[in-house]
């Protein structure tokens, strides 16, 4: 397969480039169908005219519909799609990209989504999918899974399916909450991921930043302690990557606390932990939640994140985390790259 790509770059590399091309265009119709012409054009980042002869090849080859409402994609194009997509992976080289940072992060499994989530708003959803079909595959029943908030993790969850069955197992919050956008908080997605698992759940009504005092009677509540229990036995903990930076001020802490968070090092945050470039902890949020112990002690650590600003904060949190599986895009796993080259 390989060399068969190579020569097909040697000898019409402007065949690639229209198979991209084509690909991005279905795959952006396929996630927003309906769909006008001009919209699409514009979230393609494309001339119309350019759009409209791509779309008048695709309507005569069966793999697009044109109705009142906008494109949509035939089942015939959803198969192409499908069937495309490992071979895109391998013309831009996704398994060795995977390969490379794997054995650099001394992590379990490293999945990368074709495209830049940064300049194409279809591949977050494409890496959510992507997530979400990953944990499909290894999800058992009589489990416990932990799921933090955040905008990426919501993305993961919505592309769940609905006919799963796992009723012995239950759904959790890794931590207490920002208390900022409900829509994106633990509480909400931990809800919305079990009715589509089948499974139960609980709920961890605790906020952030908490006193030392409220911290320690909070934790030693009934109702807290036995949501802890079952933390404490977390099988599988979902999770975004932040920036030190960025996560320090979102979580409202102070500027006097964050200028020490930074200055320690700090270039990376998850579930509430302080990460530097080696991938150790110099400074957690004080949050009801699982502790880092508590983390290393599960089964899978899935991480999905995107965005090329964000490639050291993803060294910084998974590296040596051998149970780790991280879920990025090509974009982020480019820059990640250079992160690992330049260390």
């Amino acid at each position: 397969m390989q060399d068969l790509l190579k020569l097909q770059q040697k000898v019409v590399p402007e065949l690639m480039e229209v198979l991209d091309k084509r690909y991005n265009i279905l795959r952006t119709i396929q996630f927003n169908q309906p769909i006008g012409r001009r919209i699409l054009a514009n979230r393609l980042g494309l001339g119309e005219r350019i759009v409209r002869s791509e779309i008048n090849f695709l309507k005569d080859q069966n793999l697009i519909d044109i109705g009142v409402p906008g494109m949509t994609v035939t089942s015939e194009g959803d198969e192409i799609i499908e069937k495309l997509k490992d071979f895109i992976r391998e013309l831009k080289g996704l398994s060795q990209l995977e390969q490379f940072i794997q054995e650099n992060l001394k992590i379990k499994k490293v999945i990368i989504v074709s495209g830049d989530a940064e300049e194409d708003a279809t591949v977050m959803n494409e890496l959510g999918r992507t997530a979400a079909k990953y944990l499909e595959s290894i999800i058992k029943d009589n489990s416990i899974i932990a799921v933090t908030g955040g905008k990426t993790i919501k993305v993961v969850i919505d592309n769940f399916h609905y006919k799963l069955q796992f009723r012995n197992s239950i759904v959790v919050p890794a931590r207490g909450g920002m208390g900022k956008n409900v829509g994106i908080e633990a509480n909400t997605l931990v809800e919305k991921l079990a009715n589509k698992l089948g499974a139960s759940y609980r709920l961890l009504h605790v906020p952030e930043n908490l006193s030392d005092i409220a911290f320690t009677t909070i934790r030693n509540e009934k109702s807290i302690k036995e949501i802890r229990d079952i933390l404490h036995s977390a099988n599988y903990v979902i999770y975004g990557i932040g920036r030190a930076d960025d996560m320090s001020i979102r979580r409202g802490i102070v500027q006097d606390k964050i200028d020490n968070i930074l200055e320690k090092g700090a270039v990376g945050e998850a579930f509430g932990y302080y990460f530097n470039s080696e991938g150790q902890v110099v400074d957690s949020t004080p949050s009801i939640g699982l502790t880092i112990e508590e983390v290393k002690n599960a089964e899978y650590l899935l991480a999905v994140a995107a965005e090329k600003s964000k490639a050291e904060a993803i060294v910084a949190t998974e590296i040596g985390n051998t149970k780790g599986v991280l879920v990025t895009d090509e974009g982020t796993a480019r820059e990640i790259i250079k992160v690992l080259s330049k260390n």
